[in-house]
C-alpha cells in the first residue's frame, strides 16, 4: 500500500491544490496501479468541487486563485496521464 503525502489520496490532491506538494513522476513510481486509480478518481472529483466554487467576478484575488487551484490539477492530471502512458497502465 502506498503511503500518500498528507496520509490519503483526498489530502494529497489538498495540497496539489493548494500549491504545497508538486506531482512528479518520482511520486507515482512508488504507488501500484489501484493507487494511481484512486489518485486519478480524487484529481477528478476536487477538480469538479474547485469549479462548481464560483466566486464573485468582482472578487479578483477569489477568482484568481481559483484559477491557479485549477491549473494544479490539471497539470497534476497531465503528469499521472503521461506517467500511465509511458508505463502502458
Amino acid at each position: 500500500m502506498a503511503t500518500f503525502p498528507g496520509g490519503s489520496a483526498y489530502a494529497m490532491v489538498r495540497d496539489i491544490a493548494d500549491g504545497h506538494v508538486l506531482m512528479t513522476e518520482r511520486h507515482l513510481q512508488r504507488m501500484a496501479a489501484p493507487d494511481l486509480e484512486q489518485l486519478r478518481f480524487e484529481l477528478d472529483r476536487h477538480m469538479r468541487e474547485i469549479r462548481g466554487d464560483q466566486p464573485s467576478l468582482e472578487d479578483l484575488p477569489a477568482v484568481q486563485n481559483r484559477n491557479r487551484r485549477i491549473q494544479r490539477i490539471n497539470t497534476a492530471l497531465m503528469v499521472l496521464r503521461s506517467y500511465k502512458m509511458k508505463r502502458r497502465m
